[in-house]
């Protein structure tokens, strides 16, 4: 299979236009106020709760949605590229996202907030691949990896400072001023996108088959719909609270998810203009990178929510301490991610890669043998390993298995890597937050809430089991890149040695 940068030209001049770098931070400022507006919603649900009189479980779909219509609009991606310019889906992505954020400060019932959330949602699920398809597209070869890098910077930030921006804010203004501030950023993003945004290549008279649309959609929230609701059951169960409802409607959705899943790639397969083209992951070693690219961002979007309650429910600490403590690790790894992009480019990809996400899992293997232990700067600290190294090593599983996909298949594994990244995010909230209630359910039943040295315990102890299953998932990934990585080093092998026996003849 012909890679993507083999197959892009080579150039003399590998100098970073002016007009990509302020393409990048256009796109990407709006890709970082959608990614970080759904991070700081965590820490408002307390005055959400008490203005629009909510109870938890209600209010949690503030996010929960969020990430559906993210979910629902990723795939989509590759087909609103092939068939739009990159302008117009630019000032679609900055129309929605000032629609929203008008919405939400003006809103004055829960459903408002609903519909804002939903646009977006939209908004965010345009920018983002975007921003990646642009930077793959336009980019000098040498320069992939740090710009990359760059561009993983924007998706690892955001959702790193989400709670400690939140929490600072809200503690001197009301929590609308979130949104009156996203507002003209968002303006300024939009008149540098205008005029910086360039058009390298030609559209597509792309066809949308409405079948396909409905069934990627269905799967993908069904699928996201099940997860969160089999988390809140469980809870729900473990703490003797009614989970019926929440029961039925996890395996409903995912029947719907799965079902729809199946009718997507039977369309798909058969379809002349597909949506997605599936194709690509008959690649094993595309398949392994995506396989990864879905497990790391359980645990490095999980994380935001594991530290945040451990810190508080088992160590005591306030809120805003508790969002601070993921202040450190998350932006140095964040703002070192162009290093990682860097050592990419120096060295290619099975180093850099390998070696950092190796050293990352020390982070949970640390938090899981101190859990019962803990204090605020141990946890900060072990957090710090896993972020950095992180945040050196993943942003480049996307940019190394795009480099093995053709070129005019780019977008479609954009569309599919940024799913993955979304859905595995969604299954760290919900995997981790059911593991914590397990935990605590047995102190709750013996009369102990929160505040007491027995919940205090609980707490830790399902942070423990937490850690474990994060050092699990990291262990997987891992493992499924050291295969990768033999695969095509045996495929290089293979090609070499044809390459000398042709030129022998």
């Amino acid at each position: 299979m012909q890679s993507a940068q083999s197959a892009q030209p080579a150039s003399g001049d590998d100098r970073v236009p002016g007009k990509l770098i302020g393409a990048i931070v256009a796109v990407g400022s709006l890709a970082f106020i959608g990614i970080l507006t759904e991070t700081v919603m965590t820490v408002l649900f307390p005055q959400l709760m008490g203005e629009f009189h909510v109870d938890t479980a209600t209010v949690q779909w503030i996010t929960t949605i969020y990430l559906l219509a993210v979910a629902a609009t990723m795939p989509v991606s590759s087909f609103l590229k092939r068939r739009f310019r990159l302008k117009p889906l630019f000032a679609a992505a900055v129309i929605l996202a000032i629609i929203g954020s008008f919405i939400m400060i003006v809103a004055t019932a829960f459903p408002m907030l609903i519909v804002a959330r939903i646009i977006q949602g939209i908004g965010s699920g345009i920018a983002t691949p975007l921003m990646v398809n642009i930077i793959l597209e336009q980019s000098p070869r040498s320069k992939i990896g740090r710009l990359m890098g760059v561009g993983s910077l924007v998706i690892t930030v955001a959702p790193a400072i989400g709670p400690t921006v939140g929490g600072a804010v809200t503690s001197v203004l009301p929590w609308r001023a979130i949104f009156i501030a996203a507002i003209p950023i968002t303006i300024v993003a939009a008149v540098i996108g205008m005029a910086c945004i360039e058009q390298k290549t030609p559209t597509e008279d792309a066809y949308l088959d409405p079948i396909q649309l409905t069934t990627i959609v269905f799967a993908l929230v069904g699928m996201i719909l099940a997860l969160n609701q089999g988390g809140v059951a469980v809870s729900a169960l473990v703490s003797g609270r009614p989970f019926a409802v929440s029961a039925v409607t996890a395996v409903v959705s995912l029947m719907v998810g799965l079902g729809s899943l199946v009718a997507f790639c039977l369309v798909s397969r058969r379809s002349f203009s597909p949506l997605l083209r599936l194709g690509i992951l008959r690649d094993p070693v595309v398949l392994l990178y995506w396989i990864e690219y879905l497990l790391l961002p359980i645990v490095g979007i999980g994380f935001g929510y594991v530290i945040t309650n451990v810190a508080q429910l088992a160590l005591g600490t306030d809120a805003f301490l508790a969002g601070a403590l993921v202040l450190p690790g998350a932006l140095i790894g964040a703002v070192c991610a162009p290093v990682g992009g860097w050592l990419y480019d120096r060295f290619g990809a099975a180093r850099p890669i390998l070696s950092a996400l190796a050293i990352a899992t020390i982070g949970p293997v640390l938090l899981c043998a101190f859990a019962l232990h803990l204090t605020p700067g141990l946890l900060a600290g072990f957090y710090f390993i896993f972020g950095f190294f992180y945040a050196l090593g993943n942003p480049n599983v996307m940019t190394s298995a795009l480099a093995e996909i053709p070129r005019e298949f780019t977008p479609d594994g954009n569309a599919m890597f940024n799913t993955a990244l979304q859905f595995g995010g969604a299954a760290g909230t919900a995997l981790f937050s059911t593991i914590l209630s397990m935990a605590q359910a047995g102190a709750v039943a013996g009369g102990f809430g929160e505040g007491t040295a027995e919940f205090a315990h609980a707490t830790a102890v399902g942070g423990m089991w937490t850690f474990g299953v994060m050092v699990a998932i990291c262990a997987t990934g891992w493992a499924c890149l050291v295969v990768a990585f033999r695969i095509r080093s045996a495929r290089a092998a293979r090609a070499d040695r044809a390459a000398r026996a042709t030129h022998v003849r």
